[in-house]
């Protein structure tokens, strides 16, 4: 079982510079790719000068990270894809329990460690923490993580988990069914890629696991703000575009029109918070949707499986009226 860590680069030589280190110190049986997307920075200057045992991937445009992946890892050989961040520092032996779990697991297709925040390392990270769900209206959620709300790391969650979806801050995936896949949706250009991924292995009966004796920290929002419009944006947006690809057909439209509705009752929200940007970025999203509509449409996945989507009920309705801030309090509203 080769492994190959391959981190997407743009204009993030300082980034790379502090963060590389770690990953050729920590993964001395894994070979190490740097996908550039076209970065106007000294990204590759710096690499071949200090680390010219790194292969490099030179992509020709910045496609975002789903264009930037799909063209990079057709370079790939490795039988082991890991997606690494820029931002993330590894830590001692962070591969070896990922290794051990897809050889005592081989039904499971993608994997993801435990995401740790770089700036309070006792803490989740807001991107992907002990692994990612999906509640009944199709907003994504992780264990460690609800919204802003992150829980310290108690070692609550040092356990192995079948989870919905990995976070693409940190993902290992099997080659043969990434390409089987068709890779990631390029339409979504950044930001919720990988749950439609992980929906789409879903339909088709990959698992997906958590390994939390596996850790890594990752510094979050370097290249986009968790508060940032544009990313409010494509994650309204492409939360849309999800639910109408991956859904069962009787179940898309009446999701659709539910989170339509508590969309706008979000921009009110902004409203009153004055965070105008972000109630324009709802609305940008909403008439882009309307845009890819037929063409997002179209891509359905022709297995549709009623499978378990949804963890729970709601997590719009606990985490802001009945105030539960934490995934082990909104799992007991389990459904079937």
């Amino acid at each position: 079982m080769k492994i190959a860590v391959v981190i997407l680069n743009w204009n993030g030589s300082k980034l790379l510079e502090k963060f590389l280190p770690s990953v050729i110190s920590y993964s001395p049986n894994a070979t190490i790719y740097v996908a550039d997307n076209a970065s106007t920075d000294n990204s590759i200057v710096f690499l071949k000068e200090h680390y010219p045992s790194i292969k490099i991937i030179q992509n020709t445009t910045n496609g975002g990270y789903a264009k930037g992946y799909n063209e990079a890892l057709q370079q790939v050989s490795e039988d082991i894809f890991c997606l690494l961040n820029s931002d993330i520092e590894v830590t001692p032996n962070w591969l070896t329990p990922i290794e051990n779990a897809f050889k005592e697991f081989k039904d499971v297709a993608i994997l993801q460690p435990k995401i740790l925040d770089y700036k309070q390392k006792n803490y989740f990270e807001y991107a992907g923490a002990a692994g990612g769900y999906l509640d009944r209206l199709g907003y994504p959620f992780c264990r460690g993580r609800i919204f802003q709300t992150l829980e310290e790391d108690k070692s609550q969650y040092n356990d192995i988990k079948e989870i919905f979806w990995a976070t693409g801050a940190c993902m290992f995936i099997k080659r043969d069914i990434f390409n089987a896949l068709g890779g990631f949706d390029e339409d979504y250009f950044a930001h919720q890629e990988e749950i439609d991924l992980c929906w789409r292995a879903q339909n088709h009966n990959y698992k997906i696991l958590y390994v939390g004796t596996s850790k890594v920290y990752h510094v979050g929002g370097a290249t986009l703000g968790n508060m940032n419009p544009k990313k409010t944006f494509l994650n309204f947006r492409n939360s849309l575009f999800s639910i109408t690809k991956n859904l069962p057909k009787r179940k898309v439209f009446p999701l659709i029109i539910a989170r339509l509705f508590l969309d706008g009752i979000a921009g009110i929200r902004f409203l009153f918070q004055l965070k105008f940007l972000h109630l324009f970025a709802i609305i940008k999203a909403h008439f882009s949707y309307y845009y890819y509509f037929f063409r997002i449409f179209k891509k359905r996945d022709t297995i549709n499986k009623d499978i378990k989507y949804f963890e729970c009920t709601s997590i719009v309705l606990s985490y802001f009226l009945k105030q539960k801030r934490y995934y082990y309090e909104i799992v007991n509203q389990r459904t079937s």
